[in-house]
């Protein structure tokens, strides 16, 4: 379907792809993942045809459909349910002729097409997308004027996946959703009809939809088959083959060097010293595979406090005494709390981390801290902030005044800037290098508190396991909100859900949460269905009781087999949770983290094959519990 045919590509003299070459297939789902800055936009640049290669060729079938997210969002009065419907262009016209033409057949031929690709069923299609994107009914009635840029994109990814594209390319789709908005793209993309490529650092979203993993090494694109565990392994393996076949390769090259440079002028070995020439010149080189890591960094430590940190009694928070949008905050922070805030974007989730992070002040109630507390409130859009002509050493020098400048250097090496990256301009700075230096400037006052409101969107997937390294060793309290619940599940040991005015402390784990997901949308859904349902239809007939005894009974029979295969796959689904918990509980040990690398990646691969285990086994229950209902309703 797509082949890239050793292509060539440059930017500014810096080679990117060299005789680079893949082929990706009819229907294959592909994770396209790389360090920051090796060339992934670009690849999807490349095969669009927005930039032109410097050589080779990327080919594809010419009635294929390519899709990928507009560069500019949508905008103007247009709902945001009208905006996606205008996307299906044929429906659109062939709408519009059908309210104009007065030809009877060419009527007929109209309607015979808007049949065959599905107008009718197209707003429901439509407005499901906008949902499981975090608008609703009342919200998908809105214009786009009314959003902001984040909420924007959402409705350009909800065009993107309306129109259904023959092969859908998506880069970091997850960047601007929330928890909620990612479980939702995971489960539509894992049965997406056409061909998908997706660029992302999101662990869980990869393992859940990719089947296949292209690693841009170097100048090249190597292919893995699997989802993203099954890469890392892969990897692991052929490194540690590679370094082997090098080593013995070398102790070879010695061997017969030393054989050549002995005998080479000796005529009795001169034959054989000339043989042993021709050998090394062709023997191919095993090429040395350099792993290279992001550059780890750790958060200062901080003065321990008493406990509580920060108490919320009978607190309300908002921006108008009149609308408070949480109410009722009663939760303490201890110095060794590790919270992950869950709910969907616009329940207050950056509302409640600005009132602990004292930018605002209760509306009601009571917000008490400790005297010596000091807070680093890490903000999603603080990137966008910084002078992009003043360097990392300006900016921490002006934030520590009375530091020296040996001192403003020592806290920026903590977040891997030496004396050279130090010195670079932030516009020249990578995305995750950006973000690091937010980290630098939070923690300048050696904070006891850390607020990480989505820290994680410029971080690949090194930089993110760097991350959540650092929150396990940081010895004071943090509140996290992210999108990755791999972050989430390696950090918190608690979690709070932000739901109808309220902050609550959350009984349950991701698992749990996942599922609670699952059946709210679909409760949602069966709320529609019912609501749409003509209520002035025919009663049924009335039946005697023992005829309704016998109905049931015969609809129990029905589905014994079904309820049987439902019991089955829920005692699998706590089976894998207690392997899951077992794992779980050696990666919440500290001295895991003090031991072998090796062994500490090998064990976070188990953690994450379990839980993606555990997700298929609750999806199979589910099925098998939606099956049983749905014999049940149908007997």
């Amino acid at each position: 379907m797509l082949q890239i045919n050793d292509i060539l590509y440059r930017v500014g003299g810096r080679v990117i792809f060299d005789r680079a070459t893949v082929t990706v297939h009819k229907g294959e789902r592909a994770g396209l993942i790389g360090r920051n800055g090796s060339g992934k936009s670009t690849l999807l640049k490349l095969i669009t045809g927005e930039l032109a290669l410097d050589g080779g060729d990327i080919s594809l079938p010419r009635t294929l459909r390519v899709g990928t997210i507009a560069q500019e969002a949508p905008s103007g009065p247009t709902s945001l349910i009208d905006t996606v419907l205008a996307a299906d262009t044929e429906r659109a016209a062939l709408l519009a002729e059908a309210e104009q033409t007065t030809d009877p057949a060419r009527i007929a031929e109209v309607h015979e097409r808007l049949a065959a690709i599905g107008a009718d069923s197209a707003p429901a299609r439509a407005a499901r997308i906008l949902a499981g994107l975090g608008f609703n009914e009342a919200a998908q009635q809105r214009s786009c004027d009314v959003l902001s840029g984040g909420w924007r994109m959402r409705v350009a990814l909800a065009v993107l996946l309306f129109t259904e594209p023959d092969l859908l390319l998506l880069d970091e789709p997850t960047n601007h959703l929330d928890l909620e908005a990612v479980l939702w793209l995971e489960g539509y993309l894992k049965t997406y009809p056409g061909t998908l490529i997706v660029v992302s650092h999101d662990r869980d979203l990869l393992n859940g939809v990719a089947r296949r993993i292209l690693h841009l090494e170097g100048d090249k694109i190597v292919a893995y088959n699997g989802n993203y565990d099954r890469f890392e392994r892969t990897r692991a393996e052929r490194l540690e083959h590679q370094a082997t076949l090098r080593t013995k390769q070398l102790a070879e090259r010695r061997h017969i060097q030393t054989f050549v440079d002995r005998f080479r002028y000796s005529a009795s070995k001169a034959r054989q010293a000339q043989s042993r020439i021709k050998a090394l010149e062709r023997m191919e080189p095993v090429t040395a595979m350099i792993e290279q890591r992001t550059v780890a960094f750790t958060f200062p430590k901080p003065v321990q406090l008493a406990p509580p940190i920060l108490t919320l009694e009978d607190a309300s928070a908002g921006y108008d005494p009149g609308t408070p949008v949480l109410n009722n905050l009663n939760l303490r922070l201890d110095m060794d709390d590790r919270v992950a805030l869950l709910g969907a974007n616009g329940n207050g989730k950056s509302t409640f981390s600005r009132l602990l992070a004292g930018r605002l002040k209760p509306l009601a109630g009571r917000l008490t801290k400790s005297s010596k507390l000091s807070v680093g409130y890490f903000a999603q859009d603080q990137t966008d902030e910084l002078d992009l002509e003043e360097t990392p050493f300006a900016l921490m020098s002006r934030t520590m005044p009375d530091a020296p400048p040996s001192k403003v250097r020592a806290h920026l090496g903590r977040f891997g800037f030496g004396a050279d990256h130090a010195m670079l301009k932030v516009g020249r700075l990578s995305g995750g290098e950006k973000a690091r230096l937010l980290f630098a400037l939070i923690t300048r006052d050696n904070p006891q508190l850390l607020l990480l409101d989505e820290p994680t969107n410029h971080l690949d997937m090194d930089a993110r396991e760097s991350l959540i390294q650092a929150i396990n060793d940081f010895e004071g309290a943090v509140v996290l909100v992210t999108h990755d619940p791999h972050v989430i599940e390696l950090t918190a040991d608690r979690l709070w859900l932000v739901s109808g005015g309220g902050v609550k402390p959350y009984d349950g784990d991701m698992d749990d949460y996942r599922v609670q997901l699952r059946e709210e949308r679909r409760a949602e859904r069966n709320r529609n269905r019912a609501g749409k349902l003509d209520t002035g239809a025919n009663e049924p007939a009335r039946v005697s009781r023992k005829d309704q005894r016998r109905a049931n009974a015969k609809a129990r029979a029905a589905v014994a087999h079904l309820r049987q295969a439902a019991r089955a796959a829920e005692s699998q689904v706590e089976k894998l949770n207690r392997k899951k918990a077992k794992l779980a509980a050696r990666l919440a040990d500290p001295e895991v983290y003090n031991g072998s690398t090796t062994k500490l990646m090998a064990l976070q691969v188990e953690f994450g094959e379990a839980k993606a285990a555990v997700a298929k086994a609750e999806e199979a229950w589910l099925e098998a519990l939606a099956a049983v209902e749905a014999d049940g309703e149908t007997a």
